[in-house]
């Protein structure tokens, strides 16, 4: 008799586990009945995806109101939880409440089956979004280690928390995405800069320009069609990278698959890829591949 075949399984190194899930749901449903608090739920639900994929993460499984990922790294996935945290508040009331969501992640070895995850690491990142509360990242002590120094100073530690099958506590922090209802990402208190408080950014994609003056926070840039500027080149990514204003400073984040060439006045052109930089005057981006090989082209000044 032919053996039967069992589900191919595969034990991970590593993977940065995240649940985001909608806070007061049920009260949601109650207050606006069944049709428009789904409605309501899966924008919401929608804003967390685009965030997962543009941060190269990958959506493993909607449970009811709640979505479970996976990411390489705990660095995308802090990336992916700031980004989902301001997409989501940045939608407007429906009747009334603010739609709000919850994130926790863990980062371990997991196991994988037929494109599910399973494991302690898996057990520990929806704990990590038990504890969390509306509007707020809980990431595990493990998880922020992995991070970046710079990622790190977003960051600032709990109390221990019992977990459940873990002899000892756990030790949990928490992501600091906003300050005062603005969006801070991945930055603490930013240092002085040579440029002016009242900078603007001007963005000139084909016949389109963008001006932006003080009072912007983000500008994203990429195929997406809920981007700010939308590329149709194939080589750019869905959420290829993004130009944030962090105190007096202008930022760049390349975040894509592909890279991002730039030009600044005066300088040769050169790729970023996964990187940050300060922009600091007039220059020229094309997404996925040089300009001179037929890359679509977005020019920048600042001033």
């Amino acid at each position: 008799m032919t053996p039967p075949v069992l589900p191919a399984t595969t034990v991970s190194p590593e993977r940065c586990i995240l649940f985001a899930d909608i806070a007061g749901s049920t009260r949601l449903y109650e207050k606006l009945g069944d049709a428009e608090a789904r409605h309501a739920v899966e924008r919401c639900l929608k804003r967390v995806r685009l965030a997962i994929e543009g941060c190269q993460g990958r959506v493993v499984k909607t449970i009811g109101d709640a979505i479970l990922a996976a990411f390489d790294n705990a660095e995308t996935c802090l990336q992916a939880a700031c980004q989902m945290q301001q997409r989501v508040a940045d939608l407007p009331r429906v009747g009334g409440m603010a739609l709000e969501i919850r994130v926790g992640f863990h980062h371990g070895p997991v196991l994988e089956e037929n494109g599910d995850v399973f494991g302690d690491a898996v057990n520990l990142a929806a704990r990590m979004a038990d504890i969390a509360k509306a509007g707020q990242i809980i990431a595990s002590a493990n998880s922020v280690a992995g991070l970046s120094p710079l990622a790190r100073q977003a960051t600032r530690e709990l109390a221990a928390v019992p977990v459940k099958g873990k002899g000892e506590l756990v030790r949990v922090c928490e992501v600091i995405w906003h300050d005062e209802g603005n969006l801070t990402l991945m930055q603490a208190v930013p240092p002085p800069s040579s440029l002016p408080a009242r900078v603007e950014l001007r963005v000139q994609h084909g016949s389109n320009q963008v001006a932006l003056a003080a009072g912007w926070d983000v500008v994203l840039l990429g195929r997406d069609k809920s981007c700010d500027v939308v590329i149709a080149d194939p080589m750019a990514s869905r959420q290829h990278a993004r130009i944030e204003r962090r105190g007096d400073k202008i930022v760049l984040i390349e975040q894509s698959t592909n890279g991002t060439w730039i030009a600044l006045a005066g300088e040769s052109e050169r790729q970023l890829r996964r990187e940050e930089l300060v922009l600091v005057s007039n220059g020229r981006l094309s997404f996925g591949h040089p300009w001179h090989e037929g890359g679509e082209i977005i020019e920048f000044s600042i001033g």
